[in-house]
């Protein structure tokens, strides 16, 4: 997948107004227009300058592009970074019409399969406030202990010579214990302010774990990569292992093998029912880089007659 400069396509400078990249979309739109234009692929440019213009003229999807753009260019092999859209504060729904219209580029950031947020129903007028929508990181052991953290917001706004910047604050957020992945928070009077005496909207953020060190997170599953001394698999041990609420000591089964999944019950994501913890065996080699050591994988070589390969038929 490509990545697309809208900026290029509709031919303004990236500190545009809106009401310049208005004018330049209308004046290339009649020019491109099917029904008149005799332009070659003039239907794929008409086509290409309505996604383009749907981002750019909305401050929110062009403040999120903006935040990508400084690290793109068009043409380069593109795919969304893996915190795309977090922290970026915004009022939910996709307001482009048929999203088969727009490519997969567009897709990624904005459409059903964006993620950070972009989807939703599209936001309507009414008295109440509009609902604001933003992705949050945390940490995993912020569901196993819960937590309160300082989050920082961005979203954008139109300053008065029409230009899109962006607005920051500050919320101080309770985590709660067992929060999953995917889970939103509801922070209640934090959303857009009502119209005509309306209630104000509502904030809610979409919890994101940071990637961890040791744990991958799968459902409410942990998985953990448990390295082993050959001796500790093939004969059995008792290891200590860490979980994300403190150590244990595991009993290893002789002959464990790598790629060998030990559950550990209730040690994953918490909750009325938990996830569990799976340790995954890992056969860690002892360096072959003194002369004691040699001798001794030597002596494994001629005693044990030990052939890996033996199921590949060779």
């Amino acid at each position: 997948m490509e990545f697309k400069d809208y900026y290029e396509i509709i031919g303004v400078a990236k500190d545009a107004t809106q009401a310049e990249i208005k004018r330049a979309y209308r004046k290339l739109a009649r020019k491109y227009h099917p029904d008149v234009s005799k332009e070659k692929d003039a239907e794929s440019k008409f086509k290409e300058l309505g996604e383009a213009y749907e981002v750019l003229k909305d401050p929110e999807k062009r403040a999120a592009y903006d935040q990508l753009g400084a690290h793109w260019k068009a043409g380069q092999d593109f795919h969304p970074p893996p915190d795309w859209g977090a922290g970026f504060e915004h009022s939910g729904g996709f307001t482009g019409g048929d999203a088969a219209a727009y490519s997969d580029f567009f897709e990624s950031l904005f459409g059903m399969k964006g993620r950070g947020g972009f989807t939703g129903a599209e936001p309507q007028f009414r008295a109440r406030g509009e609902d604001h929508h933003a992705m949050v990181q945390i940490d995993l052991e912020d569901s196993f202990h819960g937590a309160t953290r300082t989050i920082t917001l961005r979203s954008p706004e139109v300053d008065p010579q029409g230009h899109v910047v962006m607005r920051e604050r500050t919320l101080n957020v309770r985590i709660p214990k067992g929060v999953k992945q995917g889970q939103h928070i509801r922070l209640a009077g934090q959303g857009a302010p009502g119209m005509g005496g309306g209630g104000v909207g509502d904030l809610y953020l979409e919890v994101e774990f940071r990637p961890h060190p040791l744990y991958r997170l799968e459902g409410l599953d942990l998985y953990l990569e448990l390295p082993l001394a050959p001796w500790e698999a093939a004969l059995g041990a008792k290891v200590k292992v860490p979980t994300p609420t403190g150590t244990i000591d595991m009993k290893i089964p002789a002959g464990s093998v790598s790629g060998r999944k030990l559950r550990i019950k209730g040690r994953g994501i918490p909750g009325k029912s938990p996830g569990d913890l799976y340790a995954v065996v890992r056969i860690a080699l002892p360096p072959g880089d003194s002369e004691q050591a040699q001798v001794l994988y030597r002596k494994m070589e001629q005693e044990l007659a030990f052939n890996p390969r033996a199921g590949l038929g060779v």
